[in-house]
């Protein structure tokens, strides 16, 4: 198992804060491996949300090659956060060149495109780049996007904390999404460890996907690039939430009717039965198996949290107004929010959809039987 917490603030909260509510909750995982996932970032990124930042792993060569490639393709860069470390990392941490966050204007060829194909676009080079990387094993690519920085590593959260020094003030985001990995392969890859991304939304998960298989070859056959990779059965996750926003047009609130679709019996009565049982027909192979807890951020900053049918993964939300976190355990919810109202805490079970909006007002829970606000 993993533990997972997710953070979303008014004001501006540093990743040490995750790290920290991951530490309490070390139990949980071996230390391994942590995933950082950061918007609606603040100091100087603040100031350039609309320009994409490069998030990722690069020896001195993969630089030089990176480099080559933007130039290439008429990216220049704006600003750029330098993480120096120790020549000597803590053990058990690979020793690395560079960390880059590194954020870009965009080419003039680019200008009066619109947003879609401009996030096509910016996902065609993150996948370029990606596989650059593999091939030379130069460069380790997580995210190319507009106000997201991603770090990853092996060795422990908090560890890896103080040693990429994230406590600095660049660093500071409103939605801060973290993951202390439990390695359950022999050799640790950093594209296996959550949270995954694509296209401005990702998920986090604590569980076991084996429906892995279908639903990775429903995903593969759309013919949409970006759905590769896999390194982790948790990926798919990800994908599904972009398939269903993306591709078929649905809010968050249909999210579970496609990986946890409810009983032919129960869809006899619900408001939108037609159309659900027509999704669950259509979209079978996307139906998970568990146990899982899924917590994600989409594109608006909204952040929800998902469990399965067998709901065997803790899970809660809980907070104040103007800042809630998302954990997979008690102690990693006081941790980050230990000033709230604990009567409030609200643990899903297997219909709820937990969501805080980018509002950060309330806890929102939508569940299965109600009717769907569907888009217009």
């Amino acid at each position: 198992m993993c533990r997972l917490i997710a953070i979303t603030s008014d004001e501006p909260e540093s990743p040490m804060l995750a790290m920290r509510a991951l530490d309490v909750m070390r139990e949980g995982h071996d230390g391994s491996g942590v995933g950082l996932f950061l918007t609606d970032l603040c100091g100087p990124f603040e100031k350039l949300k609309g320009c994409p930042i490069l998030s990722g792993i690069f020896s001195n060569a993969g630089i030089r090659r990176l480099d080559e490639f933007m130039l290439d393709v008429g990216f220049m860069t704006k600003y750029k956060l330098s993480v120096k470390v120790p020549k000597t990392p803590p053990p058990g941490v690979p020793r690395r060149d560079v960390y880059l966050i590194r954020a870009y204007e965009y080419p003039e060829d680019w200008e009066g495109l619109n947003e879609s194909e401009i996030h096509y676009r910016l996902m065609l080079i993150r996948l370029q780049l990606r596989e650059m990387g593999e091939k030379e094993n130069d460069m380790i690519i997580f995210s190319f996007w507009p106000d997201v920085i991603m770090v990853k590593e092996i060795g422990d959260p908090m560890i890896i904390g103080e040693y990429l020094q994230l406590a600095r003030d660049e660093l500071q985001a409103r939605v801060i999404m973290a993951q202390g990995r439990q390695n359950t392969n022999y050799a640790i890859d950093l594209y296996a460890c959550h949270p995954f991304f694509i296209q401005g939304m990702a998920s986090m998960t604590n569980g076991e996907n084996t429906a892995f298989i279908p639903n990775r070859e429903f995903l593969m056959s759309r013919g949409f690039p970006g759905y590769i990779g896999y390194q982790s059965d948790s990926e798919v996750f990800t994908h599904i939430l972009h398939f269903a926003m993306n591709r078929l047009g649905l809010g968050i609130e249909a999210y579970k009717h496609i990986i946890t679709p409810l009983q032919d019996a129960d869809l006899e009565d619900h408001p939108n039965g037609s159309l659900l049982k027509h999704m669950k027909h259509t979209c079978r192979r996307l139906i998970i198996d568990g146990p899982n807890c899924v917590i994600g951020s989409l594109p608006d900053k909204t952040v929800f949290l998902v469990q399965d049918r067998k709901k065997l993964r803790p899970g809660v939300v809980g907070g104040r107004p103007g800042l809630y976190a998302i954990s997979s355990e008690m102690c990693g919810l006081d941790a980050a929010v230990p000033d709230r109202d604990k009567t409030k805490d609200f643990q899903p079970m297997y219909l709820d959809t937990a969501i805080v909006g980018p509002s950060r007002k309330e806890v929102t829970v939508c569940r299965q039987t109600e009717e769907l606000s569907l888009p217009h």
